[in-house]
């Protein structure tokens, strides 16, 4: 059943909190799916950063170490030594649903980017990955003048970002009959997982003009490979998200063909905080808008963290 922020602010007990005077803290707890990942770190440092300049929140955050049971583990833990609102980004929508839905009918829990299987949550800030891809699938199409072969490099299989990414992507796809994927394996958004993958595939020959890799991270691993092999990756279309610095370089250099910022919502999930423990009325889904970067706007586009 959806939750009202009505009745999800009487039920957390933050409706006698004014925006004028706060007279309590309020311990926010993250827990996140991994910290070795530069983007995953930087989500929760730029919700510590956002937060800081509040003297009435204490910020904590766990790190899963890429493990759902352990990150499901680390929000209850939290909850039982009274975090007062937490705030998750599922690596698993499957294993964590339960425990999600059951928290959120004690306090308020809010996901950033990705989601669960239902929405038993008080509030989702994200990206659209499905669209995200579908421009993806678009700008390849386009380079690719209609026609080619295609790598795609899979994020986290148990995560909805993955999962949405890659649907969205092949959605769009099969409207260019003579564009298609010739490999796919699963890299977990990471550099070294994908360095391996595209050794694997260029040791087998696979012929593949383009790759769209779900994270830059990805893409970076890739080119590494590609590099080491021999090939230019500047004569390959490289279409990328997240938009990092490397991305940014890549693109610079001529390497990576194109990139799409996709925010932490990070900066978004602090204000939602605040307004619960203001009291105010807040959105059940927050939409953080994505931008197209090539060499066009390579310049005039900040990555998504330094």
């Amino acid at each position: 059943m959806r939750q009202t922020a009505c009745f999800l602010l009487s039920s957390f007990f933050l409706i006698n909190v004014s925006a004028k005077e706060i007279d309590r803290i309020y311990t926010v707890g993250f827990a996140q799916d991994t910290m070795s990942n530069d983007w995953r770190a930087a989500q929760v440092n730029e919700m510590k950063d956002s937060l800081s300049r509040y003297s009435f929140i204490k910020f904590i955050y766990t790190d899963a170490k890429g493990k759902p049971f352990q990150q499901t583990l680390d929000l209850q833990l939290m909850d039982k030594k009274g975090a007062d609102i937490l705030v998750t980004s599922p690596r698993d929508h499957r294993v964590m649903t339960p425990i999600i839905n059951a928290l959120s009918k004690k306090k308020p829990v809010i996901l950033l980017t990705r989601k669960i299987l239902n929405d038993e949550f008080t509030a989702f800030v994200g990206a659209n990955d499905y669209l995200i891809a579908q421009n993806a699938a678009k700008l390849i199409k386009e380079k690719l003048n209609g026609k080619g072969k295609v790598v795609m490099l899979k994020g986290v299989s148990t995560a909805t970002t993955a999962k949405a990414r890659e649907k969205g992507f092949l959605d769009q796809l099969s409207k260019y009959p003579e564009i298609q994927v010739v490999a796919a394996p699963v890299a977990d958004y990471r550099r070294h997982k994908a360095i391996t993958a595209m050794e694997k595939i260029l040791k087998e020959g696979v012929e593949f003009n383009a790759i769209f890799a779900h994270s830059d991270s990805m893409a970076s691993g890739a080119r590494i490979a590609m590099e080491h092999a021999g090939l230019n990756p500047a004569d390959y279309i490289i279409v990328g998200i997240d938009y990092i610095p490397e991305a940014r370089d890549a693109i610079k250099a001529g390497k990576q063909t194109a990139s799409f910022t996709y925010p932490t919502a990070s900066k978004q999930g602090a204000d939602i905080i605040l307004q619960l423990i203001r009291g105010e009325k807040i959105k059940k889904y927050t939409e953080v808008p994505s931008i197209l970067v090539t060499t066009d706007n390579v310049d005039s586009v900040n990555t998504i963290f330094k």
